[in-house]
């Protein structure tokens, strides 16, 4: 990461801190991490759920750091510190300011909520680019400036390569940036001096309940959004989510609402057409205008998605039918109900579908464009909130076939966390089966399917490993999908020539 030029006056900044030591304290580089310390550098000595970023204050000065931004004064050290009540805030301001302010100069979409924040995003940004305003993405799935993109670590990363990439952006000239805001990221403050011009609320359900707490502590932290907007910005609710439709009572009077639906009665509305395995056909109507859309992505929910970025594409000035354009040309959205094709007589699908109410979603998308029985191969995480995965359970028995199996159990037993979720779906669903490892429950499940059928693989998505105790195997069911689908039709073929023998 390269280091930026600027030089940033901490008590310019930050007026209301103290310091010990100095008057103030011009910053060049700040970084949060004590290994990363360079000398002449900002440790910011942030505290977290296992780490006292004060206690490694020391070891970051022999590093080379020449000042400190921490929440007390610390005798433990020899060089100038600001005090300051919130570290982390104050370390995201930093970073901006370092970066020069970047979301001052870019079109800003900001999108959060519990399902959709990727495809979402993945959408903005084709409609813009589609209509030749480049486009840079931070979410889960990529980080990309316009130039060069990188796997995700992190649905919304630390503040420091957070600013970065999105100074980059303006750097290359990147003229729009969509970006996902976790609702950790805007709970700790990670986002701090971040400004956007629209902020999307895809919907607000249970999720990350063993950090939130509870979903009043979940959708307040969702509700940080709305001070990032900036004073000409557009808030954009999903009219059919009470979660998403209930932030309208928190937002500015100055602040614009805009609102999307399927079901009718919002600024922007779709009408689904025709749903099929191959895409989706819908109308959006917009005021007086409205435009047909084939889009090739599958279901109900990702056309709520689509009417999510209309409404953000619009406020930047573009046209319905330049906006259709656009979503028509997105054919895939990584992990996101990807299609695979190998030759199979039923569709498979691969999901990211990692809770209860994403998982129903996803079930339901693909129930009309199912003919024969809907098949689906899920799990739930390890050392994450344990109260959802019967929930994940409830959901999963919209399916006609459930095989239940691992999906990142790090350090816990994968059969505990499978009889979790068994006892969700409860004893009378016609057709459950057990099968902790993944690669052979994606391979029974897609043995299980005939013509007419439709399998849906969830929980991981994009993702490419899978994570075991500590250790990171890679693993991707995009790939061991193709590999079951081979290793059938192999099979099937040896058995049809050992019939004609």
């Amino acid at each position: 990461m390269t280091r930026t030029p600027n030089s940033v006056s901490l008590k310019r900044l930050l007026p209301t801190a103290s310091f010990v030591g100095c008057a103030d304290i011009a910053v060049t580089d700040a970084v949060e991490h004590h290994e990363a310390c360079t000398p002449g550098c900002l440790f910011a000595a942030i505290s977290g759920g296992r780490t006292d970023g004060s206690t490694l204050a020391p070891q970051a000065v022999q590093r080379g750091a020449a000042a400190v931004l921490t929440h007390r004064p610390l005798a433990s050290i020899d060089v100038p510190q600001c005090i300051v009540p919130d570290v982390r805030t104050a370390f995201s301001q930093i970073s901006h300011a370092l970066q020069s302010y970047p979301t001052r100069r870019l079109g800003v979409v900001g999108i959060t909520g519990t399902n959709g924040k990727s495809t979402v995003a993945w959408l903005v940004r084709g409609i813009l680019e589609a209509n030749g305003r480049p486009g840079g993405l931070l979410g889960t799935i990529e980080y990309s400036d316009g130039r060069n993109v990188t796997a995700s670590q992190l649905t919304t990363p630390d503040s420091r390569t957070f600013a970065h990439w999105l100074g980059t952006m303006v750097r290359n000239r990147t003229r729009f940036a969509a970006v996902e805001l976790s609702s950790h990221a805007l709970d700790q403050g990670r986002v701090a001096g971040t400004l956007v011009d629209c902020a999307i609320v895809t919907n607000i359900t249970r999720d990350h309940f063993d950090y939130h707490g509870d979903f009043a502590g979940y959708r307040t932290a969702k509700a940080r959004i709305l001070p990032l907007l900036k004073r000409s910005g557009s808030l954009i609710l999903n009219a059919d989510d009470p979660g998403s439709a209930s932030l309208a009572e928190l937002a500015d009077s100055h602040i614009q609402i805009r609102t999307f639906s399927i079901d009718g009665g919002a600024d922007v509305t779709g009408t689904i057409v025709e749903e099929s395995p191959s895409g989706t056909h819908f109308r959006i109507t917009a005021g007086t205008d409205s435009v047909e859309v084939f889009s090739p992505l599958v279901g109900r929910h990702n056309v709520s998605n689509s009417l999510a970025a209309t409404v953000a594409a619009l406020h930047f000035g573009l046209s319905l039918k330049d906006i259709a354009a656009g979503l028509e040309a997105v054919d895939v959205v990584p992990g996101r109900l990807e299609r695979i094709e190998c030759g199979q007589p039923f569709p498979v699908f691969v999901d990211y579908a990692h809770t209860d109410d994403a998982l129903r979603h996803a079930l339901a998308s693909l129930r009309p464009i199912t003919k024969g029985r809907l098949i689906c191969v899920f799990g739930a995480g390890g050392d994450r909130d344990r109260s959802k995965r019967p929930l994940m359970g409830q959901a999963a028995a919209a399916a006609d076939a459930i095989v239940v199996t691992s999906d990142n159990p790090r350090s816990e037993n994968p059969t505990d966390i499978i009889n979790d979720i068994v006892a969700g779906i409860g004893d009378d669903h016609p057709c459950t089966i057990i099968e902790s490892d993944r690669e052979r429950a994606i391979g029974r499940a897609l043995d299980l399917a005939t013509a007419g059928d439709t399998v849906l693989i969830a929980g991981k998505g994009h993702e490419t490993s899978q994570t075991i105790g500590n250790q990171q195997i890679p693993f991707d069911d995009r790939v061991v999908s193709r590999r079951q689908l081979t290793r059938s039709r192999i099979e099937q073929r040896e058995q049809e020539a050992r019939v004609r023998a």
